[in-house]
């Protein structure tokens, strides 16, 4: 008889919290749309579209020289044996 009482308890102490579970969940929505008062308000209604075929203005800087890419290069390939080299001699 105890043991049914015990059963009985339990099952009302859980059916409480979950439907108290529910009733919290239901307000989450209206409770993430408060703001703090020094927060920027966010658009209700979304925004137009991104301006896709609008191109970035051309450079005013010139490209690499093949020259200078081929010392870069040369550069990076020198750091990067030496850094193999180092790597196996740490091992």
């Amino acid at each position: 008889m105890l043991a049914l009482r015990v059963l009985q308890r339990s099952l009302l102490i859980g059916g409480t919290l979950l439907s108290v579970a529910f009733v919290l969940s239901g307000c989450s929505s209206q409770l993430a749309d408060m703001t703090p008062a020094d927060a920027q308000a966010h658009p209700r209604e979304p925004g137009t579209y991104l301006p896709v075929h609008d191109l970035p203005p051309d450079r005013d800087q010139a490209t690499i020289s093949p020259e200078q890419r081929a010392k870069i290069e040369a550069e990076l390939a020198a750091a990067r044996d030496r850094q193999a080299v180092a790597g196996k001699d740490a091992k």
